[in-house]
């Protein structure tokens, strides 16, 4: 919030006898209106030097707040970005990123491959138009001279260039500012002022993380009229006698922070700071993108984005980074939202190494999908399909083609919607639950402890609910025999359509094959639930998650071999206790409504085993492998020879050398066979040294090189490691954002503009941070 205070108090408190109090922090103020456009050009300053608006566009009043962001942004220097080769007379040069050290006013566009003066361009309108224009309008592009043209340039003291940097200076000088703007003011009176803008900026953090309007009343603020922001303001007085005495009694009209306009420009200082603190911590790092879009309560489409990164511990790091309005869904739409939004914020494509995203058409076509617009522009940029997204869809598959399965989970669906159709039932269901757990309770049947025997309900299941169908299914057992007591009543108390379906349910649920489906489902997806909780880790590792699909994979092998009866006896167990028929599995099994004259000669064991079991087992085995073919890649295999698992056991060096190939941006020929040699001094080393035996992942493997300061050592290995880390795994950043963005926009919200949301989300970013 330094950079609001400083913003506020440079903008001329001096006088405030002629001041409008509802706009106004302690000096004249624009109207609202103008201060709203003023607050969306801001948020918008382009960071390209060669895209940028020019200075003398801009509105008169707005000038020096343009100016003050773009100094307190600094130069435009991607010092990463991979700058490109132009002929000249026969030589090829380029921009050498070093003149940056040098000159610390130098810009660089990418857009334009040519070079800026950042004070040239915000003051040199105010001086006299003389000397070229070559570093304020098109650009410097001469790079054989580039370092004599960058001192012309300069030129000596009373030069155009030195005059706008002397400009630039005082306009930031914050204490030759405050004397000239603030001078009536005594240090007494800036000291109030910033009491009563630390005591808005808590209640606007509270507000913003809860997801409540500031004018608005909610019950769980304030029991009263007065509106969220001006009962928690009152509550920090009551607590605090200093903010009691400055703000609640002896602050002026104008300067309580209580305008819409004040209290907007708070909130958009919280969203740039939490974003530039982001920027700060990814540097010059290689990262990935994760991206996703759905609609808000107003129907419009956000896309919300997700930055992956490797930080100086060696930590897997995941940073949401905005949610943003695009007009559709199509590839070249999100890839323009995708090109701002680096744009802005000074990223560079050359250091992306990896895209992840659900697997819709639009992201991942071949032809022009979005995966395929970015891999055009940076071939390293490697896509990953969401693994917990693809887990979910084999789930939805197995439910689906087999339609023994497919009917059990429609009656699963029907049991929970008729249980829960009315408030009536539901609190039917709850009382019976109560009354079972106080029964088990008083025969000391009943397991005790903090957390357990909670108030629950049955959990609906849908196709795009990670782990729902697994809810369900637990719901399901744990109230089996309260959901049977509910739909009696129904049979008992409404002799109409409705108790025709309870009975219909009751018979269905209340049949072996019926249990049987549901423990086998709940076997298979508590196998696969565990792995869908893991994958959905911010710092899951892309070759951990392979290992976890291999074991999964394994599981279900073991299952479909050895627990069949496990399982039949555990279906049993539950059937006896509940009173249901529990047929001989040496018995003719014979289907309900067919001849037994032309019917097959089965057994019931043979119809359970082979025809269920072992089916729906050997479906969902299926699903795993043909949805994850990405793990059978080159180059996901390569990335496995990194692991550090069984003393390095899946080390091969001519396999991680390959993977050295698959960055040809990171290394060079020189660097591979440097690579090679360091490889074998390398796996030399981990092996002997007792630090590195007991590491279980990749993640663990570049946090203890860290520790150890080895990074530094082998640089060429840790850089392998780091492209590894990069890679997305999961999507679920994304998601958890999509669900802030529901709470923060709700129905009673639905009209809130974009830039809002994105102002609002800003505390999400600052949690994800801390």
């Amino acid at each position: 919030m330094e950079r609001f205070f400083k913003r506020k108090s440079s903008s001329g408190s001096g006088s405030s006898n002629n001041v409008d109090s509802s706009n106004t922090v302690g000096s004249s103020r624009t109207p609202s209106s103008r201060q709203s456009q003023s607050d969306g050009v801001l948020g918008n300053l382009q960071a390209d030097p060669g895209l940028r608006t020019r200075m003398i566009d801009y509105d008169a009043n707005m000038r020096d707040e343009v100016r003050r962001s773009y100094l307190q942004k600094g130069p435009c220097q991607p010092r990463g970005h991979n700058f490109p080769i132009t002929n000249m007379s026969g030589i090829n040069r380029r921009f050498i990123p070093q003149w940056f050290d040098e000159f610390d006013w130098l810009e660089y566009s990418i857009s334009k491959d040519a070079a800026f003066c950042l004070y040239c361009y915000l003051f040199k309108t105010n001086f006299e138009q003389v000397g070229s224009e070559a570093f304020t309008g098109d650009g410097f592009k001469n790079w054989k001279k580039g370092r004599e043209r960058f001192k012309m340039h300069v030129g000596p003291v009373g030069s155009v260039h030195n005059k706008a940097r002397e400009a630039a200076t005082n306009l930031m000088n914050q204490a030759t500012h405050i004397e000239t703007a603030v001078s009536k003011h005594s240090d007494q009176a800036r000291k109030a002022y910033r009491t009563c803008l630390i005591a808005s900026i808590k209640c606007t953090k509270f507000l913003l993380r809860q997801g409540l309007t500031f004018r608005g009343h909610d019950e769980s603020v304030t029991s009263s009229n007065r509106g969220n922001y001006l009962e928690l303001l009152q509550f920090l007085a009551d607590n605090d006698d200093k903010v009691k005495e400055v703000v609640m009694e002896n602050a002026p009209g104008n300067l309580k922070l209580l305008a819409p306009c004040i209290q907007k420009e708070i909130v958009n200082s919280c969203a740039l700071e939490t974003l530039d603190a982001i920027m700060d911590g990814l540097k010059d790092r290689f990262f990935s993108i994760l991206v996703d879009e759905a609609r808000d309560v107003s129907v419009k489409e956000q896309m919300a984005m997700v930055l992956r990164y490797v930080d100086d511990s060696g930590h897997v790091i995941e940073r949401f980074v905005g949610i943003q309005h695009v007009t559709d869904t199509t590839s070249s739409s999100l890839k323009d939202a995708i090109d701002t939004f680096f744009s802005h914020n000074g990223l560079s494509i050359s250091k992306l190494r990896g895209q992840g995203y659900d697997g819709a058409s639009n992201m991942r076509g071949e032809l022009n999908g979005l995966k395929t617009k970015i891999l055009r522009e940076q071939p390293c940029a490697y896509y990953v399909h969401c693994f917990a997204h693809q887990l979910q869809l084999a789930l939805v598959a197995v439910a689906k083609k087999n339609i023994d399965i497919a009917s059990f989970f429609a009656t699963a669906n029907s049991v929970v919607n008729h249980v829960g159709a009315s408030c009536k039932r539901r609190d039917l269901l709850r009382g019976q639950l109560q009354e079972e757990l106080v029964i088990a309770f008083e025969n000391d049947c009943l397991i005790t402890g903090r957390g357990l025997n909670q108030e629950t309900s049955l959990k609906r299941a849908g196709d795009t609910r990670w782990n729902s169908h697994y809810g369900t299914l637990i719901s399901i057992i744990s109230m089996f025999s309260s959901v049977v007591h509910v739909l009696q009543m129904v049979i008992d108390d409404n002799p109409n359509e409705s108790a025709g379906e309870a009975n219909k349910l009751m018979r269905e649920i209340r049949s072996f094959e019926f249990v049987f489906h549901l423990f086998l489902m709940k076997v298979i997806l508590g196998l696969t639930n565990d792995l869908s909780q893991a994958l959905q880790r911010k710092d899951q590792e892309i070759v951990n998650a392979m290992a976890l699909v291999k074991s999964c994979k394994e599981k279900l092998h073991w299952m479909r071999n050895n627990g069949f009866d496990a399982l039949v006896d555990e279906v049993s167990s539950f059937c006896e206790k509940h009173h249901i028929y529990v047929p001989n599995m040496e018995d003719a099994f014979i289907l309900p409504g067919r001849s037994r004259r032309n019917a097959p000669i089965k057994t019931n064991r043979h119809h359970y085993r082979v025809e269920l079991f072992i089916y729906v087992i050997d479906e969902q085995i299926t699903e795993l492998e043909d949805r994850f073919n990405e793990v059978n890649t080159e180059l996901l295999i390569c990335l496995a020879c990194l692991s550090p698992k069984d003393s390095f056991v899946a080390f091969d060096k001519s396999k991680l050398l390959r993977l050295a190939q698959f960055y040809p941006q990171d290394f060079s020929d020189e660097d591979r066979l440097a690579l090679e040699d360091q490889l074998e001094i390398y796996i030399h080393y981990v092996r002997s040294m007792g630090d590195f035996s007991q590491l279980q992942g990749i993640g663990d493997l570049a946090k203890k090189m860290v520790e150890t300061r080895m990074h530094q050592v082998f640089n060429y290995v840790y850089l392998l490691i780091t492209l590894s880390l990069v890679l997305p795994v999961a999507t679920a950043s994304v998601e958890r954002a999509f669900s802030v963005m529901n709470i923060v926009k709700g129905p009673l919200r639905n009209k809130m503009g974009d830039q809002c949301i994105e102002e609002n989300d800003s505390e999400n970013r600052r949690e994800d941070e801390i």
